[in-house]
């Protein structure tokens, strides 16, 4: 007898194992009529398929690891009212899938797809269709987000919620999305160790990315573009942002990427192009900015007093209104071999450094820091000929930012 119950028990354990794992068809000519049957009798491993169709549900869950994915034409509509799918299961695969109009709520985050303290689970290759939020994770780790296409209808900031949103999260990577037309696109709070790589951002109300207090993590390849406020970066460290687009972000208080209280971090190779404030450093140190091109912008760079320890180097400086602006008349950063298309020095030993130091705040710009309103005069002949006393008369130059042997040539 005891043999016939050990036999019993070994025959279902291998039952449950990978191999043995049951395709779960949802649709018109499947098992299940419904998704939510379908989740409710999944094991662990088993493939949940939904054919082709509209399926009106909400608030499902996962509660087991397993796969479900959709075939072309499989739509999730929540028809407006709560949340569509969450996910507690580690180990989940959700792909494939079109998720519509998750409800508007000022209580809830209502999202397309959350997950909620689970691991190694994969979102790829969705549609998020009109959602107050598109993929939510929270108290998440080593979990990934690819290749979705994340398109929301915001109009106000307060009924709108984020593209991608992750809270205390860790070992995440968010990579080739597309979200567009959301409060921000993408949103961190509280995350470790996170890559976010060729994703696109754009037509946002507020930022295109958008995080704080987020450590030890990469953005790489990202284009970040027309979005309200552009991209905001605020009380991390270890911060490395490369690779990355920073467009067509104009407005009052926009910006192509906004550093607050940023600390040992690097931004390099990264490209700002008519944005109307490119950089904005804000009680920033030991942050390395290099190898960067600013083309067109209002303000390429605005520095502030409360910034210190940081270097900024091979940076290319190009048609820019103003190219540096600050609050100080001191400063404590590097300024160094960096590329400025007003600069009208020369280089008589052919090093490819100019002869003569560079002073990149013009009296203008410190006028204008302390004094907005003279802005108003900023194509005018009174300031064209403020610019020609300065090239006469140097001294009347601000000597707080200098780089003292600058490109003659934008850096290769």
């Amino acid at each position: 007898m005891e043999l016939r119950f050990l036999g019993i028990g070994l025959f279902l354990s291998v039952l449950s194992l990978p191999g043995w794992a049951r395709l779960l068809t949802v649709g018109t000519d499947g098992s299940f009529a419904t998704l939510r049957e379908a989740l409710a009798r999944a094991h662990p491993g088993d493939t949940v398929r939904l054919q082709p169709g509209i399926y009106r549900e909400r608030e499902l869950e996962i509660q087991v690891p397993l796969l479900l994915e959709g075939l072309p034409g499989a739509v999730l509509d929540a028809e407006g009212t709560g949340e569509i799918l969450r996910i507690h299961a580690s180990g989940t695969t959700v792909r494939g899938l079109i998720l519509r109009r998750s409800g508007i709520s000022f209580l809830r985050d209502n999202a397309a797809i959350r997950v909620e303290n689970a691991t190694d689970c994969r979102i790829e290759r969705n549609q998020v269709q009109e959602c107050f939020f598109g993929i939510y994770l929270a108290n998440a780790a080593r979990c990934t987000v690819t290749s979705n296409s994340i398109l929301g209808n915001a109009r106000r900031e307060a009924t709108s919620g984020n593209g991608i949103h992750l809270w205390h999260c860790r070992d995440i990577l968010i990579r080739a999305n597309s979200i567009a037309r959301h409060r921000d696109g993408i949103y961190f709070e509280f995350v470790r160790h996170a890559t976010v790589d060729s994703n696109h951002s754009e037509h946002n109300l507020r930022y295109g990315l958008h995080f704080m207090f987020s450590d030890s993590c990469l953005y790489r390849a990202n284009l970040f573009r027309h979005n309200g406020a552009g991209v905001a970066v605020m009380y991390s460290r270890t911060i490395l942002m490369e690779q990355n687009h920073f467009e067509h972000n104009w407005g009052a208080a926009s910006f192509g990427l906004l550093l607050k209280d940023i600390a040992r971090s690097r931004i390099r190779r990264n490209v700002f192009l008519s944005n109307t404030v490119a950089l904005y450093m804000e009680g920033c140190s030991a942050t390395l900015v290099d190898s960067n091109r600013f083309l067109s912008n209002g303000w390429a760079l605005r520095l502030l007093a409360s910034s210190v320890d940081n270097t900024l180097t091979a940076n290319s400086f190009v048609a820019n209104t103003i190219d540096v602006a600050t609050n100080s008349t001191t400063s404590a950063n590097t300024f160094r071999h960096n590329y400025w298309s007003r600069y009208r020095g020369y280089d008589l030993d052919r090093n490819g450094h100019g002869d003569v130091p560079f002073y990149p705040v013009s009296a203008f710009a410190l006028v204008s820091e302390r004094y907005p309103a003279v802005l108003v005069l900023l194509r005018s002949f009174l300031v064209e000929l403020w610019d020609l006393a300065e090239r006469v008369f140097p001294v009347l130059t601000p000597k707080a930012l200098v780089d003292p042997a600058p490109l003659m040539e934008p850096p290769g």
